[in-house]
């Protein structure tokens, strides 16, 4: 720090080159310079993100305890070798900032420390991911990263954090770019790989401006554990499935590897019906959005691990092609999606949003299938596929028509593959 003296938080005048260089002067006593063309971690999430959230089912009453645990049940449940990677803990976290500044986890209910909670969730083979706000206060009312931004992103470092969700709550008069891009180059000048995952609720259309700041963005505000419904908090709700669905119209040419529509966290097992959950999950899938689940993984039912675990419904999410599915047909009751895969393979949503089962009949060769965004296109007169469904195993080709039965919320999912002349 020869030759600096420091004349505001972010700005330091150097004497001897008698010019203005924009740096961070952190309470440790680092400059950092100020990165103007800073990247995000390219190499994080080619496919999206997949995980674990504290928020949807345990809130502020987060500890050590259950992040081992859960580290644990990720493990053993199978869901590591399915490949969800991310222990995430989201609000509450947070202690005090020391004498300097520095972010400090609970004691009382991290009392071993973030960097000790880190290794074992390594050591498990997983990642670790946090949680902060790019205001004031966090939504639950802790210290947030505003002004701290360069300083955090280094304790995080420090402390072998993997994934940093970034709210956006007391963030008033704050300029939403401007603030996801701070935090951007404050991670990648801490120098250690984080996954950057955007929750500004889609408020000021992230998806347009955003694809070189995080590796995902929410698109909507929070989601809630039932079909169709919204659950008003007054000043903001939260959505159930359909209502977080129909919110997705015109954002998927924003999508693709690297940066993700965030459909937010998974509500599977958390009180909808087993076909509710089954469409769910799906729907997510499909729509490329990230696999996050919100349940508790230590108690789970067989059903929802069976859910979860769904490794053929899984690779459509984590096909390499990283095309979101789009809405190829609509009646208004059952909406069919339509999702190109690696090798000409394509997956198939046939959902059922009514009260009642419905029953389709599918002509392949009558609709010719055409997505002008990513230029994918299928005449099914020329080509043919065979198709295997992906929940029940049941096969057949495009040769005939397909015949559905789906009952109320629920989905049929199908993998086609061309079939060799």
């Amino acid at each position: 720090m020869n030759n600096l003296i420091q004349v505001s938080p972010y700005s330091i005048f150097s004497i001897s080159a008698g010019r203005k260089v924009r740096c961070f002067l952190l309470a440790i006593g680092l400059c950092i310079p100020s990165l103007a063309t800073a990247e995000k971690f390219k190499e994080l999430a080619v496919s999206p993100q997949m995980g674990w959230n504290s928020w949807n089912t345990f809130a502020c009453n987060v500890d050590e305890k259950l992040i081992r645990e859960t580290a644990d049940a990720m493990v053993a449940s199978g869901m590591a070798a399915a490949g969800y990677q991310y222990v995430n803990i989201d609000d509450c976290w947070h202690g005090e900032r020391d004498a300097r500044g520095n972010i400090t986890a609970d004691k009382e209910k991290f009392p071993s420390g973030m960097k000790a909670l880190a290794d074992y969730v390594h050591s498990k083979g997983l990642k670790l991911g946090i949680y902060s706000d790019a205001g004031t206060k966090t939504c639950a009312g802790y210290p947030g990263s505003l002004g701290h931004e360069y300083q955090d992103a280094l304790t995080y470092a420090e402390w072998g954090v993997d994934y940093l969700k970034y709210d956006w709550c007391n963030t008033e008069d704050i300029n939403p770019k401007g603030a996801y891009r701070v935090m951007r180059d404050a991670l990648k000048t801490a120098g250690r790989p984080i996954l950057f995952s955007i929750c500004e609720w889609g408020d000021n259309q992230p998806w347009e401006w955003a694809s070189d700041i995080g590796h995902s963005w929410r698109t909507t505000g929070d989601i809630y554990p039932c079909w169709n419904c919204e659950f008003n908090h007054g000043s903001w709700s939260s959505w159930g499935v359909l209502r977080i669905l129909d919110k997705q119209e015109g954002l998927r040419k924003y999508a693709g590897p690297g940066h993700w529509n965030d459909m937010d966290m998974m509500e599977v097992g958390n009180g909808m019906s087993e076909a509710e959950d089954r469409a769910h999950f799906s729907l997510w899938a499909m729509l490329n959005s990230p696999l996050i689940a919100g349940n508790d993984i230590r108690n789970m039912s067989e059903t929802t691990r069976k859910i979860l675990t769904n490794r053929d419904v899984i690779a459509v999410n984590q096909d390499s092609l990283g095309v979101q599915a789009m809405k190829f047909i609509d009646t208004g009751i059952v909406q069919i999606f339509a999702k190109p895969l690696s090798g000409g393979e394509w997956a198939f949503l046939f959902l059922n949003r009514s009260e009642d089962t419905v029953k389709i009949t599918h002509d392949w060769e009558f609709h010719h299938l055409k997505d002008d965004i990513f230029n994918y296109s299928i005449d099914f007169k020329q080509q043919k596929f065979s198709y295997r469904d992906l929940w029940t195993g049941k096969k057949g080709d495009t040769q005939k028509p397909l015949n559905l039965s789906i009952p109320r919320h629920d989905i049929v999912m199908i993998r086609l593959q061309p079939k060799k002349n």
